[in-house]
């Protein structure tokens, strides 16, 4: 096993090895490769260019023995090779088993994301990035290989390589990408290179010696590094400043690192610069000034491109060890400031282990790096091979939402990786969901405890809120038409007070009941009868009887009949108040509320019904709050205007101690009010006690406050209410 392993090792390895081939396991790869002497070459990458250690080469020699991350066989690795092996391994067969499945969104950042949280150990991120380099410098030995594997390569790993810091591979990944996907513009560069090497780096020489010199002369303490572009950079910017090879200004690049004291730091690199711009003529349009004002992620530097010798342009950035140190490993690492956007959780994270990367020999060290960390996320995947984030701890409810709201709204269960689940299952990632849907379901309550994404929640409530809608429009419809049979019509004042007699709060609650079924109809109208009785049940007074003043209150009635004629011509001759709806708006039609009987002077909103217009109701009506937390865009402003001039029947109802005298009392009270007419009285006693209703004709609330003022003072009265 090229002595990367203890004999122990070298022998239980090869004897899974044997028994995997025995079996009939290791087989040709889909390229034709051995598997076998594959993972022998990225083995020696990983262990002689990355430094992994003895973990990660078990893992990688024992991969070609299992099919996937769920073999029975893999509890026996974690016995003969302990739990870090196991679970790189582990790790490794989610990554090969997400393969089949990349094609569509290989270049998406999520993908990138989910091989993250696949990985429970870092070292399997970096034992694909070899698998990648040794793919690629064995491209040349293959037959055949789809353009599409070697752009992944490039579009996925090479990134990761450049967040871990693994420059010389990064370059590596992209330049071979390059050299197979655009061969005449790889070796047209590579040879432009190969031509200009000797003169290119006498010319690099000198350049930096007169500046090495200047700043000698000037005391300062420092370093130079001058390097050239890869292949693959060279490239991207003849592209994007589309010119020609010689035309890339930034072919050299210099880096001046000064040794400065903190308090000396931007004095030193301004003396830098007014230095190398004395010797150098600059391009102004090329400088940059991250110096006096960092950028956000807090990378500090100068960058500027001079003309040196020959008409060259060469890019110089000056910098001080610590923003070095900045730019290289702390919160502006390179891939960040070269604008390789990526998860914020995810940086963070690679940029530790990228400093461990480049500040340690010993790899044992990601022992301390697991994807604990990054556990906020999931990644699953759609039936035709798209990738859907999710936080951890969605359900199959949130995936059908993210889809459509129909979808979720009919959503019965899904299939997970073929295997049916209910609707509550938590998605893992990796996972290929397929939703399973009914015509007959519909959203319950309890869903709202099922999701945790907004999408969901809100979907939800909004079609729990349509469904009430149509079982309340269903059933109040349902009522109408029973009532209809027994030549009642529905009244809301009824209703109202059915309400409060059933115990319920909510009109669309009670209306739900019915719809459902949990309340019986036949006792509902049965109740709502005996209630519309209890508001109009009016007996004929007998007209022969004088002495009304001398009865008792007990079944005393007054028949609104007799004052029917009276009334007409009474509001013939009445004008009418002119009601403000919403800001100025006057001779809107509107209908005043049956369940609460506003009148002149009332606070008063008006609410938009489906099919009757605007109603107007009291802001005290037992509705108000019910249409204000459901329906508040269905609201509007409602002002009293005009004087007051036109009646309107109201009810007040009347409780007192049962004595002689009482009836004729309290009629002598309104009977003195002008403009204010009696209709109906309906007053029953028990144990001593009246309680009665009477319907009267007034102009408008201070009149009516002003009555009920004087009824409460008639003796006997304990209490004078509106309804």
């Amino acid at each position: 096993m090229m002595n990367y392993l203890s004999e122990d090792d070298n022998r239980l390895v090869s004897q899974y090895l044997l028994k995997a081939e025995e079996e009939g396991k290791i087989k040709p790869d889909w390229l034709g490769r051995n598997p076998i002497e594959s993972c022998h070459r990225v083995c020696k990458i990983a262990k002689e260019e990355l430094g992994l250690g003895r973990n990660s080469v078990v893992a990688i020699l024992l991969s070609p023995c299992f099919s996937d991350a769920n073999d029975e066989g893999l509890e026996k690795v974690r016995k003969d090779f302990g739990e870090a092996s196991y679970i790189i391994l582990v790790s490794y067969l989610k990554i090969r088993a997400m393969y089949t499945k990349k094609t569509q969104v290989i270049g998406n950042e999520n993908f990138r994301n989910l091989l993250m949280s696949l990985c429970e150990d870092i070292r399997v991120i970096l034992i694909v990035i070899a698998e990648t380099v040794a793919f690629l410098r064995g491209v040349p030995e293959l037959d055949r290989v789809p353009t599409e594997t070697i752009q992944d390569s490039a579009l996925l790993y090479a990134p990761l390589a450049h967040k871990l810091g693994l420059y010389q591979i990064k370059s590596e990944i992209e330049d071979l990408s390059l050299k197979y996907l655009e061969h005449d513009a790889y070796y047209h560069i590579k040879d432009k290179l190969n031509a200009t090497k000797q003169a290119r780096d006498k010319y690099i020489e000198e350049f930096i010696a007169p500046i090495s010199k200047l700043l000698m002369d000037a005391g300062l303490k420092f370093h130079i590094k001058g390097r050239t572009k890869s292949i693959h950079s060279i490239w991207q910017k003849m592209k994007k400043q589309n010119c020609p090879f010689e035309g890339v200004y930034d072919l050299f690049a210099i880096r001046i690192i000064l040794d400065s004291p903190l308090d000396q730091e931007k004095v030193q690199c301004w003396q830098s610069f007014a230095l190398i711009t004395n010797m150098y003529q600059s391009n102004p349009k090329r400088m940059r000034d991250w110096l006096s004002v960092p950028k956000s992620n807090g990378y500090e530097c100068l960058h500027i491109t001079v003309l040196g010798p020959q008409q060259k342009w060469v890019e110089v950035q000056i910098r001080t060890e610590r923003m070095d140190e900045i730019a290289e490993r702390g919160l502006a690492a390179h891939w960040r400031y070269k604008g390789i956007k990526g998860e914020g959780g995810i940086d963070q994270w690679l940029g530790q282990i990228r400093q461990a990367l480049e500040t340690s020999d010993n790899i044992d060290l990601y022992d301390n790096f697991s994807m604990g960390t990054y556990e906020k996320e999931v990644f699953v995947f759609t039936p035709k091979g798209e990738l859907k984030k999710f936080p951890k701890g969605a359900t199959v409810l949130d995936f059908a939402y993210s889809i459509h709201s129909k979808v979720g709204n009919s959503c019965t269960g899904a299939k997970i990786n073929g295997k049916a689940v209910p609707f509550r299952y938590e998605l893992q990632s990796g996972d290929n969901v397929e939703i399973n849907t009914s015509a007959q379901q519909k959203p319950k309550q309890d869903w709202l405890n099922m999701v945790v994404t907004g999408r969901a929640r809100n979907k939800i409530k909004l079609a729990l809120k349509e469904t009430q809608i149509k079982d309340g429009l269903y059933a109040k419809e349902m009522l109408e038409r029973r009532l209809k049979n027994r030549k009642i019509e529905l009244s809301e004042q009824t209703i109202s007070h059915l309400l409060k007699k059933l115990g319920y709060k909510e009109t669309a609650d009670f209306y739900r009941d019915v719809a459902n079924a949990s309340l019986d109809i036949s006792h509902v109208i049965d109740k709502y009868i005996e209630t519309k009785n209890e508001e109009e049940g009016i007996h004929t007074a007998d007209s022969s009887q004088q002495n009304d003043e001398q009865r008792s209150a007990d079944k005393f009635v007054m028949d609104s009949n007799a004052v029917n004629s009276a009334m007409k011509s009474h509001f013939a001759a009445q004008g009418e108040d002119v009601l403000v709806i919403d800001q100025n708006l006057k001779g809107v039609d509107y209908t005043l509320a049956r369940c609460c009987s506003p009148i002149y002077g009332d606070d008063v909103f008006g609410f938009i019904t489906i099919n009757d217009g605007i109603k107007i109701h009291r802001c005290d009506c037992p509705n108000a709050k019910d249409m204000h937390t459901r329906y508040g865009y269905r609201i509007v402003k409602a002002v009293w205007s005009g004087k007051g001039t036109a009646q309107y029947d109201i009810t007040i109802r009347i409780i007192g101690n049962d004595d002689i005298g009482i009836v004729s009392n309290i009629s002598n009270v309104i009977s003195k009010e002008e403009n204010i007419l009696m209709r109906s009285i309906n007053i029953n006693s028990h144990d001593g006690l009246f309680s009665g209703q009477i319907t009267i004709s007034v102009e408008g609330q201070q009149r009516l406050s002003l009555l009920m003022k004087k009824l409460q003072q008639v003796k006997g009265v304990k209490q004078v209410t509106r309804l």
